[in-house]
């Protein structure tokens, strides 16, 4: 593929929370065009084992290419960490981005801080993040706070209910007031970003993956010859695994979602 500029990005996810990357990737590269597939039938991956991750994300990815898409974007904290090695080595002309929990921002940020990294229990219990916590944690307190079931919430809409509330409370609720920084370490998170920081400050920073991700598919597709022309529109395309008109919905109504 490399020199061609035809095609388009293939972005995945379990479900709705990449959508939260497509947001920063159209946002830095307008001119693309991309093609998101929430596998919101399957959601989330965060509750799955390491093997039906891999399978679900191989077969997502051999769609793509079978598509014509041109490069990959996993938009999913748990699929890059149990999928990104193997779909590269399957797919070694193809440029695969990954995304994770954006600790090394965070700990740069706040070289003295507390930090949570909120994220799935399948992502704390990898090596990639226990190898960023030990490569990035220096002298901050990281402070790992699984969510089990918050992204399968996400995924249901209706943010500001009072049982999502009580949801990020349960998790969160003990550091109101006693933390400097806040790792959102699922894509589905930056969605409630604005209700967490109800709960444990307004004066906390937050960090999540998806901007570093946009800036490293620029570099890859300008290193590869990929780049869409800038005299283009992009497109995006929404698609799903639970392939009903509501699904397709809702996908739309986050990507337009104030947050």
């Amino acid at each position: 593929m490399s020199g061609c500029q035809e095609g388009f990005v293939g972005v995945f996810d379990s479900g709705v929370g990449g959508i939260s990357v497509l947001r920063s990737l159209v946002s830095e590269l307008p001119h693309e065009d991309f093609r998101f597939f929430g596998d919101s039938a399957n959601a989330p991956y965060g509750e799955k084992t390491v093997s039906q991750v891999l399978d679900l994300s191989r077969g997502i990815v051999e769609g793509f290419l079978a598509d014509g898409a041109k490069a990959i974007v996993i938009a999913c904290n748990t699929a890059t960490s149990v999928a990104a090695a193997a779909l590269r080595s399957a797919h070694p002309d193809v440029p695969i981005i990954g995304i994770e929990p954006a600790l090394k921002p965070a700990a740069r940020a706040l070289p003295h801080g507390r930090i949570l990294v909120m994220a799935t229990e399948v992502t704390l219990r990898l090596d990639k993040y226990h190898e960023l916590a030990e490569a990035w944690g220096g002298e901050c307190e990281v402070i790992p706070v699984p969510c089990p079931g918050l992204a399968a919430r996400i995924e249901r809409g209706n943010l500001d209910a009072p049982d999502l509330r009580e949801m990020i409370r349960g998790f969160v609720g003990d550091y109101s007031g006693h933390v400097d920084g806040v790792v959102l370490g699922c894509t589905h998170y930056p969605f409630v970003r604005r209700q967490i920081a109800d709960i444990v400050g307004q004066d906390v920073r937050f960090f999540d993956g998806g901007a570093g991700t946009a800036r490293q598919l620029r570099v890859r597709l300008v290193g590869a010859g990929l780049l869409a022309d800038r005299d283009r529109s992009g497109r995006v395309e929404f698609a799903s695994s639970l392939d009903t008109p509501a699904e397709l919905e809702l996908y739309r109504s986050f990507f337009d979602l104030s947050v």
